[in-house]
């Protein structure tokens, strides 16, 4: 049978078992089985078995459940009612006022949680009444929340980078890295586009409240010196070469903890939901991982990604276009699925074409490799690349056919 064919089918069998309400994962898990069983000779049962074993036993996502449950802690906490009442004082002067709160507030706790759902109701429960009562545009401030909470996605710890790191087998720790200059150049499109709003619309934006002096402000930023201390420590110290991010997550519960006990919000009740929210939450992300991960291997078996990686090549798209191409298919496909969904479904086909072929771990052969030079003229002692996972020096344990460059 035509490989075109074969897709269609399994692009059916898809459509099909998500339509009618199966779980993610075991759609995955189904749409491969049925690939490896009507389509090729291989066994699916025992590849199903060792693909499962091998995508839920990988060490990079041992930080998954705990900065999920940092966020579950901090969700539970005065954080959010801290950060409004540091940053109200600054952002007022500012055309659109306290709408500002909404993205500077997702950004900073975007960089805590790692969760666009976390950061949009945490940020969200106090800004929204907030705004509402001091007669805000309604809109405008609940589209300004909406937006500023995809921050989640992109600033560290970021979960689904975490999970992207995962299915793309790539360093966790370089995607962090990657994501912040991106999302603070977000943060700053978002409210350069609530103060044109503003500007064009100075009738919908109340006039300003006070005028608060500089030594009011600096005194309203004490609320954000907790926030900031846990930010230092989870961020810092993965940028310092300190940790790797799973102890940086280990660092983030605990200051979690911490900030919980110091504002008094650390009770059994929110403790133990908290808990069943990371568990319930780490384990549908687990779930979703072990049947993309069979779903990829029954793709490559049925030699579809190849085909697909050759058509796209033989189309001679330029970067650009096809940047473009994969972005108006995620926003087609984010009107159906939710994030991680997106990315561990479309890894097995977008990876083989948008992946430099010269890449090696630490990036392309002509790198310098300076991240990996700084990281280890702070740790001394350390002799394998930063990018790879504790390989020894010279080789990359993400894939044996890869090399780190010499200069590494």
């Amino acid at each position: 049978m035509e490989l075109l064919s074969v897709s269609l089918i399994l692009l059916a069998v898809l459509a099909a078992l998500l339509i009618s309400g199966v779980w993610i994962a075991i759609t995955l898990l189904g749409v491969g089985f049925v690939a490896m069983a009507a389509f090729t000779n291989s066994p699916a049962g025992p590849l199903m078995a060792t693909t499962v074993w091998g995508s839920s036993a990988s060490w990079s996502l041992t930080a998954l459940p705990l900065f999920i449950w940092m966020g579950e802690i901090l969700f539970r906490t005065r954080v959010s009612e801290d950060m409004f009442r540091g940053l109200a004082p600054w952002v007022e002067p500012l055309p659109g006022r306290l709408m500002h709160t909404n993205v500077v507030g997702c950004g900073i706790f975007a960089a805590i949680s790692g969760s666009s759902a976390a950061t949009a109701a945490t940020i969200g429960r106090i800004t929204i009444p907030e705004l509402k009562s001091r007669g805000y545009d309604e809109r405008m401030a609940i589209g300004s929340l909406a937006g500023a909470g995809t921050l989640g996605l992109l600033i560290p710890p970021s979960i689904i980078m975490i999970v992207y790191g995962v299915a793309a087998d790539v360093s966790i720790a370089r995607m962090f890295v990657a994501g912040v200059l991106p999302g603070i150049l977000l943060m700053v499109l978002f409210s350069g586009y609530i103060a044109i709003w503003a500007l064009m619309n100075p009738d919908r934006t109340p006039k300003r409240e006070n005028v608060t002096t500089l030594t009011e402000k600096l005194y309203a930023a004490r609320f954000l010196i907790p926030t900031v201390l846990l930010i230092g420590a989870v961020i810092g110290s993965i940028y310092a070469g300190i940790a790797t991010p799973t102890e940086a997550a280990v660092l983030g519960v605990v200051g979690s903890l911490a900030l919980s006990v110091a504002g008094g919000s650390l009770t059994w009740s929110n403790f133990s939901a908290s808990v069943m929210g990371a568990t319930k939450t780490s384990c549908m992300i687990a779930f979703i991982l072990t049947g993309a991960a069979f779903l990829t291997v029954a793709m490559g078996f049925t030699g579809i990604p190849r085909v697909m990686a050759a058509w796209i090549g033989g189309q001679g798209f330029q970067p650009w276009q096809l940047i473009a191409v994969l972005t108006v298919l995620f926003i087609i496909l984010g009107c159906f699925l939710d994030g991680i969904s997106m990315v561990v479904l479309t890894a097995s086909v977008i990876l083989p074409r948008s992946r430099p072929r010269a890449s090696t771990c630490c990036g392309s052969a002509s790198s310098s490799c300076w991240w990996s030079r700084w990281r280890k003229s702070r740790r001394p002692w350390a002799s394998t690349c930063s990018f790879c996972r504790a390989s020894p020096a010279g080789t990359c344990s993400t894939s044996p056919r890869r090399h780190c460059p010499s200069s590494c």
